[in-house]
Formats: structure tokens, C-alpha cells, sequence
């Protein structure tokens, strides 16, 4: 707690020395300096909750202090500041003004919450711009970035085709892709499953599937690796829709919308299926048991080797799998 309460007066401070010098119109690369040391502390995870501290402070230091201000025009831009700023002319303004990388993944994580701002003309700037300051950014900014976006993106409720295609777009720049692999691999907690879903919009983690379903710490990965492999596809969440039950007395409820793509296998599929029934994890080998269910017909006596080592399990949701597949084929 002591040390969320400095940081955040760490924050508040930087904010309102860059503000003055910005309204005085004195130097501002050690305000700017100071700034992001601030922000370079502060957890991508909260961004929504840092995001309004900011933008209030600059608020009351702009609009409650009128010797300070006396006209807006008098007041200089503060690129990295004003994507935070409530002014959408200024937010809009700050991103067309960015022609350089982002100096950490927090004030990156910013600039990408404006392909999800409540002006249309931000949004634009933004899809105009983000990808030119993805470009000299470090890929362990970006990456950071988007791990922590990723999993709420259906909450992004303004989020277009195109923002969102800008979006994507950044798991491709650079080493990302084979630095997300290593975190998904090496996550212990978190949404690594998830993440893993909607960065497979893309293909640049086919290759990788292999690698993840096999070394991945958590069992959740391993099992989304596996399946995508197995049924050739993967799968990630893009919301919910409400789905009406009985008009008449108005019920109904929300359903999940799935989005899918077909991916590229880069192993054998009985090597796979036999790889993910020898995990050490019951949530994995019930992914194969039901793999092997669902391809029976195709497989034949094949997979009989594979039935019985799932047939032999400790867990009774996995064996009855096996047995399953053995009394079918069998028959």
C-alpha cells in the first residue's frame, strides 16, 4: 500500500511540474523526463484507473487555476501527457504530434486505448498513428502492452474492424511474436490462456503451438495448445450477445460469441494426441480424450493404443473417454 500511495504521488507530482512548464512555456525535457520515470512504475494492469488519475490532475491543474491558464492557446502541447488529456482536440493533437517510440509499455498501453476513444476523430488519429509509434517502440513495451489489453478487447465496446486490424497488426512487428511465445510458455499465472485465444487471430503463433502445448507452466495453456492443434482451428472470445428465450415474458440470457480461424498443423496428429494423453495434467488429457472421440471414425484401430492409456486414468472423466473409444471400436 506504502508503496502505491508514493507512486502515485510520484505521478501527481510529475503531472502537475509537466503542466506548469508546458503553461509557462519553460524547457520541458526534465518535466517530460521526470514523467516518464513516473509511469514507468506504474502496472499496465490498472491502466483504466491511472489513466483517470492522470487526466484528472491535469483537469484541476488546467481548468481550476486560471492565473496559471489564462488562455489554452498559450498553453504548448505535451504529446505524451495529452492522450490522456479530457480534451478530445488535445487527444487527437497529441497522437497526430508522436513521431517517436514509446518510452515504456504504460504510456504505449495509453496510446492503444485510443483506438477505443469516445471520439471518432481520436480513434482516426490513432489508427493513423499507432502504428508509426509501434515502429521505434521497444518490443518489450509493446509486448507488455498488449498481454494486458488482449484479454479484455470485448470489453472494448467501440473498437471497429480496422481498430482492431491496427491492433493485431502489432503482434507481427519485430520479436514479438517469439517474446509472446516465451511468456506464454513461462506465465505461471494469468490470463495466458486467453491471451493466447485472441493473438491467434493472427498466425503468427502457429508455429509455435508444438512448443506451448508441450512447455507451457500452466495447464490451461497447454490444453488451448493442444486443441487448436488437434482440431486444426483455434478459437478465441469475442463477447456476448443476448439471446431471447421466451418473448412473452421477456427472458432470455447472454450467450458467448466465438470467433475461430483455421491454422496451419505443423505435427502429425496421432503424435499430438498421444503427447497431450501423456500430460501430467487431467484438464490436458481430457482434451485428448475428447479429440479422440470426436476423430474415432477417421482413426480406426489407431486408436486403440491411445484409448487404453487414457482408459487407465486416475480421473474418472478421462477414462470413461478411453473406454468409450475402446467399446467402439471393439464393436
Amino acid at each position: 500500500m506504502t508503496n502505491q500511495l508514493e507512486r502515485r504521488d510520484q505521478v501527481l507530482t510529475a503531472v502537475r511540474n509537466l503542466v506548469h512548464a508546458a503553461a509557462l512555456h519553460r524547457e520541458l525535457t526534465p518535466a517530460v523526463s521526470e514523467y516518464v520515470r513516473a509511469t514507468s512504475l506504474l502496472s499496465v494492469s490498472k491502466l483504466e484507473d491511472w489513466e483517470k488519475t492522470i487526466r484528472d490532475e491535469i483537469c484541476l491543474e488546467s481548468h481550476f487555476k486560471p492565473k496559471l491558464f489564462p488562455l489554452r492557446s498559450r498553453r504548448l502541447q505535451i504529446p505524451w501527457l495529452d492522450c490522456c488529456n479530457r480534451d478530445g482536440y488535445l487527444r487527437e493533437s497529441a497522437l497526430r504530434s508522436l513521431n517517436e517510440g514509446a518510452p515504456n509499455e504504460f504510456l504505449f498501453a495509453i496510446v492503444l486505448r485510443r483506438l477505443n476513444d469516445w471520439v471518432p476523430q481520436v480513434r482516426g488519429a490513432a489508427r493513423e498513428h499507432v502504428p508509426k509509434i509501434a515502429a521505434n517502440t521497444k518490443p518489450e513495451h509493446i509486448l507488455e502492452a498488449l498481454w494486458t489489453i488482449l484479454p479484455h478487447l470485448h470489453t472494448w465496446g467501440r473498437l471497429q474492424g480496422e481498430d482492431l486490424e491496427v491492433l493485431m497488426t502489432l503482434l507481427s512487428v519485430a520479436d514479438v511474436p517469439l517474446r509472446l511465445a516465451s511468456k506464454l510458455v513461462e506465465a505461471t499465472a494469468g490470463p495466458a490462456a486467453s491471451i493466447l485465444g485472441q493473438a491467434g487471430r493472427k498466425p503468427i503463433l502457429d508455429k509455435f503451438l508444438p512448443t506451448i502445448s508441450e512447455e507451457a507452466v500452466q495447464p490451461a495453456v497447454r490444453a488451448k495448445a493442444y486443441r487448436s492443434q488437434l482440431e486444426e482451428r483455434i478459437v478465441w472470445f469475442e463477447g456476448r450477445k443476448w439471446v431471447w428465450t421466451d418473448v412473452r415474458w421477456c427472458q432470455g440470457r447472454y450467450e458467448p460469441v466465438l470467433g475461430e480461424r483455421k491454422i496451419h498443423v505443423y505435427r502429425p496428429f496421432l503424435e499430438t494426441l498421444e503427447k497431450a494423453a501423456r500430460d501430467n495434467s487431467p484438464v490436458v488429457r481430457r482434451v485428448a480424450g475428447d479429440a479422440l472421440v470426436a476423430q474415432l471414425h477417421s482413426i480406426g484401430v489407431d486408436a486403440v493404443p491411445i484409448a487404453e492409456i487414457l482408459s487407465g486414468d486416475s480421473y474418472p472423466s478421462v477414462a470413461e473417454r478411453g473406454k468409450f473409444v475402446l467399446e467402439r471400436v471393439e464393436a
